[in-house]
Formats: structure tokens, sequence, C-alpha cells
């Protein structure tokens, strides 16, 4: 959404608007304004920090004071610029070949790779809510409503204590009138598949085990590129599965789940009945059944399904803090940020098919209550942030994925350590996305 907003000003920019644009939402701030946005609308931009103060800059833009204002909003943003643009110089980058020389190594020869219990795709139909509902983390749920403290103890803070408690009581409430009256389908498909990686940090995905002279699909990884201190490593995820000159058969997983089929009826009727409480509440409990569905299907591929960790034995904070072998993250998170890689997930697991999941033009999930991403088995395999990359990285990349760089560049915004060159004027409909399968 906050590359979106580039994107707006940018069109705003070539249309000659002149009007004023205010800038403010949770997730944004005045860097991300002053580094981001301003540059590319010559009209006043600002950054306000809740809606309330909206009257206040809108005032001071509208009145005899308006080229003042504007020129002081202007002058701040241009030294928080400054700044920031001497702190990135002050950060070293490896080119991205060397990045993969200092990769993470594993002994391939030695290590452990369990074959899944099959290969292909299982669909999971009406999937219980009650046994969902058990794997449900609360701590995000309080979150929601702008309560910050972690399950169960934000239930006897001194201070937001009776709240969350009542918030809580009406949440079971809500979520045993969920189940016992099946307002919500919760739907599932996971996949396994023959992969390895080869150069560049690519991971091929073949039809069958003894096939692997076949790609049928590739995802592309991303690397760190930051320089590390010595001995730490520059990480992807393609490190996490064995390379094909290996000569060793590996293997990658894929899942989509969610438990938001059936929600529209009930938020239209509450939208009817001028009910946002229950609509907020019902929409934050279809998240957390899909988070809760996520963490219980891994914990199944993990001990049934793939198998590595048969024997293992945790609890629900141990879930939570992450204590178990192998990640699962999905397009979009730090480590792997590029969202155009569910594209080929997608197609893969016929997600859309077999989960009633699809795809928005900006490649969100809708229903909105919607997990997907990768299984990697490997015990070293672990969640990283991507940080910055080098414009070589991004070329590369765009090379092997067969798509323009600026295009990528699009979807990699926020992790580029250079300004790309302007795009031109965005469509006004939908913008479309080519994927090219492994050659």
């Amino acid at each position: 959404s906050l590359d979106e907003m580039v994107y707006v000003a940018q069109a705003m920019q070539k249309r000659g608007m002149k009007v004023p644009l205010l800038i403010g939402g949770a997730t944004t701030s005045r860097l991300h304004t002053a580094v981001k946005i301003a540059p590319t609308y010559a009209g006043s931009v600002v950054h306000v920090n809740d809606a309330s103060r909206s009257v206040g800059v809108a005032a001071g833009l509208l009145g005899s004071g308006e080229q003042a204002y504007a020129q002081a909003v202007a002058d701040e943003y241009a030294t928080l610029r400054h700044d920031y643009a001497g702190r990135q110089r002050d950060k070293k980058f490896l080119t991205v070949e060397q990045a993969r020389e200092n990769g993470f190594k594993v002994d391939w020869a030695t290590a452990l790779i369990t074959k899944p219990s099959f290969l292909g795709t299982r669909i999971f139909e009406d999937y219980d809510l009650a046994e969902l509902a058990e794997y449900i983390d609360w701590t995000p749920f309080f979150h929601t409503w702008e309560l910050k403290g972690r399950y169960p103890r934000i239930l006897e803070d001194d201070t937001l204590g009776d709240a969350a408690t009542r918030l809580f009581a009406d949440a079971q409430a809500m979520l045993a009138k969920i189940i016992s009256e099946k307002q919500l389908t919760a739907r599932a498909v996971l996949g396994f598949w023959p992969a390895n990686t080869t150069g560049h940090d690519t991971i091929e995905i073949y039809a069958a085990d003894a096939r692997r002279d076949e790609p049928v699909s590739a995802f592309f990884t991303l690397r760190q590129q930051s320089e590390k201190a010595p001995g730490i490593p520059n990480l992807a995820f393609s490190d996490f599965l064995a390379p094909k000159e290996t000569g060793r058969a590996d293997y990658l997983g894929g899942f989509a789940v969610t438990a938001g089929i059936g929600i529209e009826k009930y938020l239209e009727q509450y939208e009817r009945d001028h009910d946002d409480y229950s609509s907020i509440m019902l929409k934050a409990l279809a998240d957390r059944l899909a988070e809760a569905f996520a963490e219980r299907l891994h914990q199944r591929v993990r001990e049934e399904f793939w198998g590595y960790a048969a024997g293992e034995s945790l609890s629900g904070d141990d879930l939570i803090q992450e204590k178990y072998r192998g990640v699962r993250p999905a397009p979009g998170y730090p480590g792997c940020p590029d969202h155009t890689e569910k594209i080929t997930l997608f197609e893969l697991l016929d997600a859309e098919n077999n989960t009633g999941i699809s795809l928005t033009e900006s490649l969100a999930m809708y229903p909105a209550s919607s997990v997907s991403g990768l299984y990697y088995a490997h015990p070293d395999s672990r969640y990283f942030g991507l940080g910055r990359i080098g414009r070589d990285q991004v070329a590369d990349m765009a090379a092997r994925k067969g798509m323009g760089v600026s295009e990528l560049e699009r979807w990699l915004m926020p992790n580029l350590n250079y300004e790309p060159a302007p795009p031109p004027t965005p469509p006004l409909q939908g913008r479309e996305t080519k994927q090219v399968k492994a050659s």
C-alpha cells in the first residue's frame, strides 16, 4: 500500500494536478512521505499523524499563510531526505556474486533429506473450525483493537486488563457461534514437489522424481546483499535446498489456507445494521482462524505428511515461538518480499479452484482471511530479513523471471538500495504481471 501511494502521487503529477496530498495511515511515516512520495509530486505533500490533525493541516494549506506553510513542510522534508541519503551512503553492500559466495553453506553429502509421504497436491474441504480454534494465537487479536500486550498477561494488565477481558469475552462468544452455526468454511490445499536449486538462487520444480532434467516451474529467491560481519552468511531461502549438481533429490512444499469462505453475507448484514463492532470482530476472528489453520497444517506437515519431525511434541507456546524444525515463509515476508512469486505458488497448487482463494491485481489474497507460503524442511532453515538489495541483483532476477526491470522494481521498491528511474504513467486499469517458467 505504501508503494501504491507513490504511484498515486506520480499519476497526479502526470495529470498536472495541484491539490495538496495528505498522507496518513498506520503504516505511513513522515520519513517515507519525505523520501518516497513528496519528490514525485510538485504540489504540497504532508504526512498527517492521525485523522484528528488533518483539519489543522488543511487549514494551514488553505489560509493566507498557505505558501509559507507549504514551504516549511517542503524544507523539513528536504532535510529528512538529505539525512536519510547520508545514512544510506554509510551502509556497505556486496555485489550479488559476492553475496552468493558468502551464502549459507551446507554439507549436502551428509545432509539428511526426507521424502514427503506423497507428491502432488492434497485438498482439505470444510476443515474442523473447533480444531483450528485450539491453535489461535490471541496476542495479534488484541493488536487488531490497538490493545498492545501479550495474551494472557494483557487480561491482568493494570491499564488494559478490563477492556481486554471484555473484548476477549465477546470474542469467545462470537467464536462459539461461528463454530456451532458453521458461519465460516475453512479450506486448504497442500503440495509437495521434487525440487533442487540451480545457479543464481533459482529453485527448479520437477514433475516427478525421475524427471529432474525437466523443470516444470521455478521459484526465484532473493539474497541479502548488505555486508556482514565475518562468519555471518548472506542468506537466501535457496540455501536450504540441495543444489542440483550434488545429485541429492530434495523437495519443496507449498500451501494455501483460508478461513474466510462465507464471510461476506455476515459482513453485509452487520453493515446494514450499522454494527461496526461485530464486523471488525468477525474479520479479526476469521484472520485468527486462518493463521491457526496455517499453524495446524504446518504441524501436520512436519509430523505426518512430510514426516521429517514425526516425534515432535510441542506446546502451543512452543508453536508461537517457532521452536519447530523448518519454516513456512510466504511471498511478502521480510525474507522473500516479491509478491509475484505467489503467482507460481497458486499455479502449482491450483489454489483458486481447490480452495476458492483468488489473487487480486495487486496480488493480495481474497478472501482476506487467507495464508499461503512455502515449506522448507532443512533443520538449519530460518526466517530472516532481506534488507536492501542492489541494482545488479534486480537486473539478474528480472532476467531469470522474464520480467521487465521496472516492473520488478515496482514490486521490490521498499527493498531497493537505489532510486529507480521514474516509471511510465500507471494505467487506470489493472496491471498484468508476467511470470515465465524455468527453461
